[in-house]
């Protein structure tokens, strides 16, 4: 028997804001995080636009000399992942850290250090390179970083997915509940990399927007879409076997009761035409939950505001939902926050959460007229009050990779 698994803590830090409820006030008003680039002089780029973390202090999250020891998306995880635990009302000295994992995952890691690394080697040559650049800059030293910080000594991975590595990393701690290896798992996803590579490698790939206006540079499924904008930060969630929980009297928000994960088998940055690849992870995640497809209340999607994606996963839905898919709520996070890579799905797995608590679905922000064949509910205009019971966070990143979450209001 599969044991259930239940979400008792969230954590954040993200372009609107540094905690979750400075965040989901964020959402709820319809706020973007959008701006000029301020981390390094981009008159040279032609993209000038992405949506970075504002006001973040590492020090107040955490010890400054292990600080200084961490990159941004190191911290910001650290950061998310103490919100959590503290939002659970975890005790670590009351548990078996071996019982207690970290799945956290990073797409890229630290770009920032590649840079600086590279520089000191071509100026000062290889004596020069900092002793710390290996440690910095892999992308496991999130989930490595968090098992410091929290005292947790169980399972301690990440997974590296692209964009899909937060709903990956959550899917696969929600396996390492079910199954029994662990009582309490720290999952998401963290990312960082608004920087000179960052920023010139996806503009040369033709993935980011280029417009000039911050309210309509990121307008998933709109008609005028012309990519995406590049955002950082972190999602980070405390799941926990529903027993345990119940013993320690935790506050549980939500039950997660199916995990869909598949590849296109198709292209190293386009989703495949037909949608069917994402279209079997969700199918798949219903299929774990017992769920039929007019069960399901409220989709988030991947949806980057670039062309393939909007287009092939609203074939997805289609495809996955059938008659049901006109009656979906659906919208998209990065509308308001950009596309936080690694870290997306960490995210949008929190504002699946609290739709479901609140019984709030926020709009598609800055979103007018989708295109003729985006036909479904994008949530344009105004967000909507309703009752959620079953929430899905859809993900999908460069090389096929699939991955969706389905999350149910607890009873």
């Amino acid at each position: 028997m599969k044991r259930r698994v239940v979400v008792t803590g969230l954590g954040a830090v993200t372009p609107i804001g540094n905690d979750v409820e400075t965040f989901w006030n964020g959402v709820k008003a319809g706020k973007v995080g959008i701006g000029e680039i301020t981390k390094f002089d981009t008159s040279d780029y032609k993209v000038k636009l992405a949506a970075e973390v504002k006001d973040f202090v590492a020090k107040d999250h955490m010890d400054a000399k292990a600080a200084r020891r961490m990159e941004l998306f190191s911290q910001y995880a650290v950061a998310a992942a103490k919100e959590a635990l503290e939002d659970a009302g975890i005790d670590m000295e009351k548990e078996d850290a071996f019982r207690v994992g970290v799945i956290v995952g990073s797409g890229i890691g630290s770009l920032q250090t590649m840079e600086a690394s590279y520089q000191r080697l071509t100026q000062k040559g290889p004596s020069r390179v900092d002793a710390l650049m290996v440690p910095k800059m892999i992308s496991n030293m999130a989930a490595g970083n968090i098992s410091i910080a929290t005292g947790a000594r169980g399972k301690c991975t990440n997974v590296v997915t692209a964009c899909a590595s937060g709903t990956h990393c959550i899917g696969d701690a929600f396996r390492t509940i079910q199954y029994g290896d662990a009582e309490v798992m720290i999952a998401g996803g963290t990312e960082s990399c608004v920087c000179p590579l960052g920023i010139s490698g996806f503009t040369s790939l033709t993935a980011l927007s280029t417009k000039n206006d911050p309210l309509c540079a990121s307008i998933p499924f709109d008609k005028e879409r012309d990519g995406f904008v590049l955002g950082e930060g972190a999602g980070v969630v405390v799941l926990e076997e529903l027993e345990h929980a119940k013993a320690r009297g935790a506050k549980i928000l939500a039950e997660v009761v199916g995990y869909g994960a598949t590849a296109d088998a198709y292209h190293i940055t386009s989703p495949i035409e037909d949608g069917s690849g994402a279209a079997r992870a969700m199918t798949d995640a219903m299929k774990e939950a017992g769920v039929k497809p007019e069960e399901v209340d409220y989709i988030n999607a991947h949806g980057t505001s670039t062309h393939h994606n909007d287009l092939f996963e609203t074939r997805a839905i289609k495809a996955a939902f059938g008659d049901a898919a006109k009656g979906l709520k659906i919208n998209s996070t990065k509308s308001m926050i950009g596309h936080l890579l690694g870290a997306a799905g960490g995210v949008e797995f929190v504002v699946c959460v609290k739709s479901i608590v609140d019984g709030f679905i926020h709009q598609t922000v800055g979103t007018k007229e989708p295109e003729e064949e985006l036909d479904l509910d994008y949530c344009i205009g105004a967000p909507v009050e309703q009752d959620v019971k079953y929430a899905m966070s859809n993900s999908l990143g460069f090389g096929g990779h699939n991955a969706t979450l389905l999350i149910k209001k607890y009873e």
